[in-house]
This record gives C-alpha cells, sequence and structure tokens, in this order.
C-alpha cells in the first residue's frame, strides 16, 4: 500500500484516482506517525514552496519524511513536492527544504518563453531510470511550474527538459528517492506508467 501525505498543499485527488485507476491500493493521511508503516510514499505539491515547507514543518511532516527517507524507505515527489526535497529554493525569498536531494530551486528567466510553463513537453531520459522502465526516450508530460530544480550532482538527475533556454532537471532518481517536476496523475499514458513504475519498484 501507498502513502500519500496531506499537508494540506497537494493535488491529492488526481493522484489518488491515477493510481486507483493502476490498481493500487493508497492511504491519505495527515499523520506523519504512520510513515513508518508503509514502503513507498508520495510527496504531492501545488503551490508555493514557502507556504508547502511551513506545512511540513507545522504537521511534523518533516522530521517523519526524513526519518523515513535515512531509514530507507522509498519516497516519490511530484512537481512541488521535487523541489521540497532539495536544500533550499529562491521562491517567497530564501527557504530551507528537505536537504534530502543537495542542491537549488531557482526561478526561470526568459525573454521568450512565457512563465510559468503549463502545458506537454519532452523529456530526455539521460541514465538508465526505474521511473522510466517502458517508457520511449523524449516522451511528453504535463507540466505546470515556474521554479525548476537545479541539484548541486548530475548524479541524482535522471531526465531533463527543454525550456527558457536551458535543459532543466525534470526527473531525479537517487537511493530510492525518486522525483518528477511534471505531473504524472496528468501525463496519459507515459505518466500513468512512472506512477506504475514506482509502484513496483
Amino acid at each position: 500500500m501507498i502513502f500519500i501525505a496531506d499537508y494540506g498543499a497537494g493535488n491529492l485527488h488526481s493522484v489518488v484516482k491515477a493510481f486507483e485507476y493502476l490498481g493500487q491500493k493508497v492511504v491519505v493521511s495527515s499523520d506523519p506517525a504512520r510513515l513508518s508503516d508503509y514502503r513507498k510514499v508520495i510527496l504531492p505539491g501545488v503551490g508555493a514552496f514557502g507556504h508547502a515547507i511551513n506545512a511540513l514543518n507545522s504537521t511534523g511532516f518533516t522530521d517523519a519524511l526524513l526519518e523515513y527517507v535515512d531509514k530507507g524507505g522509498q519516497l516519490l515527489g511530484i512537481c512541488l513536492g521535487m523541489q521540497l526535497l532539495l536544500t533550499e529554493s529562491e521562491e517567497m525569498g530564501n527557504n530551507r527544504g528537505l536537504d534530502i536531494i543537495p542542491g537549488k530551486v531557482r526561478h526561470f528567466v526568459s525573454d521568450t518563453d512565457k512563465i510559468p510553463q503549463i502545458g506537454w513537453n519532452s523529456v530526455d531520459i539521460i541514465k538508465e531510470s526505474i521511473l522510466f522502465r517502458g517508457i520511449p526516450d523524449h516522451s511528453f508530460f504535463y507540466f505546470v511550474h515556474s521554479f525548476y530544480c537545479e541539484p548541486d550532482s548530475s548524479e541524482s538527475v535522471a531526465a531533463t527538459t527543454w525550456f527558457a533556454g536551458k535543459n532543466f532537471c525534470s526527473a531525479i532518481e537517487k537511493n530510492g528517492i525518486f522525483a518528477v517536476q511534471f505531473h504524472p496523475e496528468k501525463s496519459s499514458d507515459a505518466g500513468l506508467q512512472v506512477l506504475r513504475n514506482f509502484a513496483g519498484c
């Protein structure tokens, strides 16, 4: 069974429906004490980084997630949930993240592309990844974001996407920690395959 963290900043309904469509049992809970009972955890996220990290801190999810990861639990961050895994973010001033993946969340700057990025974009798989098994390289996924992740090390980068004049990190995979900047629950068959791969790994 998969635990979906409800800390007040996630698009839970779509994520739950996607897993249920795949035949996966999920539990949505606002109780961080229950994390240790599950082998897989989803950290969704919609909104601003500062509000989200404050919500994680105030609900006790920050400490619970760090302990869960330290004990080898598997975690998938989605959209803002991916950004929260990094060390800090430029959004709403400098805000400290979970620091599970060393790096910084930066704001897109572009004279040619409209920000935020809203819509479908291709994903370039740059290393063998559990998340992208059975998914062709350059497949399209659905994005909604104004900020992007910049990990300190390329070792954790599983895929990149071109937008606003740069190849930004659009997926992370390292030691059982997974994250995607796009919304797999809104990305048709390819997105469902990402969720299926995480559930089955």
